[in-house]
């Protein structure tokens, strides 16, 4: 059994990954920015800027997670966001090195490599940073900076290994980071179909990733992981037949600069009846690509195996439902089994 240190443990991923090493009976040592609990594990406020508090926290761990970030989609968070990334994932990985930890798991995002116009291109991690798109999106920009941190960090006594999951679905989501549009579904707030892709994965599967990248993964190497490639049309279907909650009937036109223009007069038009647009343009703009990805090499090299999409969807739904953060225009219907995916 192994002494772990995970930071960003109180978040939707770093939450489940405490979970998972708990039962496992390993030593977790968890660290967040805010501190607090996950289930009976204490959380200690760390904050990843602070390279002395990294340190002394994670003294005398053999390996370490890290699973710190902030998803936002707003323009004006830019400097934060690069701040937290970029200079954060920096300043960590150095403490981590200092206080003798050999080997670190760093959470990513496909969106660094997977994200694109054409809707027959499945990404894997031989391709490059499609720079000329996430150029425009802070989020994605410093998450691919950030990462770039982690690979000028790896020597031959200080190993990191890189995972890069889809968007995280599941239960667990106390911050709405990564689950809000599955919200938005239920309560109807999606006015139109985008016209991109999407790709999903289990957070609890990323989570089982992460240990078996700390076991299995090279140091030095990227893996995607991904669960399931669909249009974002398709997924709202999957919902649909799910839950019995009607999606959106209309649909953007898949030429990106009118779905952005209509999504400003739909959202004006909303303004000046005293409303708040339900989308914003930052979402429409991103919706309109496709982000479809392979995990062919997670599943060779680290035995990753997905469960059933389905599952995840119906999971995400009933948790949303029953912590009362999502409140369902019309009745959830989940007794059937999950629609095949």
């Amino acid at each position: 059994m192994g002494r772990y240190w995970v930071g960003g443990a109180t978040g939707f991923l770093g939450s489940h990954l405490v979970r998972q090493l708990k039962s496992a009976g390993h030593q977790v040592v968890a660290a967040s920015r805010s501190g607090g609990r996950v289930d009976d594990v204490a959380v200690e406020s760390v904050d990843i800027l602070d390279e002395v508090a990294v340190r002394k926290s994670a003294a005398g761990c053999d390996a370490a997670f890290l699973c710190t970030g902030r998803v936002s989609r707003d323009k004006d968070d830019a400097a934060a966001l690069h701040e937290l990334h970029v200079t954060g994932t920096r300043r960590a990985l150095s403490a981590l090195k200092a206080a003798g930890v050999k080997r670190v798991v760093y959470a990513s995002t496909s969106g660094t490599i997977a994200v694109g116009r054409d809707p027959d291109c499945l990404f894997n991690e031989r391709d490059h940073a499609p720079l000329d798109i996430i150029a425009r999106w802070p989020y994605y920009r410093t998450k691919l900076y950030a990462e770039r941190e982690a690979l000028d960090a790896v020597s031959e006594d200080f190993e990191v290994v890189i995972v890069n999951p889809t968007l995280l679905l599941g239960p667990g989501d106390e911050r709405e980071s990564s689950t809000g549009d599955v919200k938005s579904f239920l309560e109807r707030r999606v006015p139109a179909v985008p016209g991109g892709g999407m790709s999903f994965v289990d957070v609890r599967d990323v989570a089982s990733a992460m240990v078996a990248a700390l076991e299995k993964g090279q140091s030095g190497e990227r893996y995607l992981l991904c669960a399931k490639n669909l249009t974002i049309a398709a997924f709202f279907q999957r919902l649909e037949r799910l839950t019995g909650i009607p999606g959106p009937k209309l649909r953007l036109p898949k030429n990106r600069a009118l779905a952005i223009g209509a999504n400003k007069l739909f959202s004006r038009a909303i303004e000046a009846v005293g409303g708040t647009p339900p989308v914003d343009e930052i979402s429409v703009e991103m919706a309109q690509y496709f982000w479809y990805c392979d995990s062919s090499k997670a599943e060779r090299e680290l035995g990753f195996k997905p469960r059933d999409p389905g599952e995840t969807l119906r999971d995400t739904v009933n948790d949303l439902v029953e912590r009362r953060v999502a409140f369902p225009d019309g009745a959830v219907v989940l007794s059937r089994p999950p629609a095949s995916l």
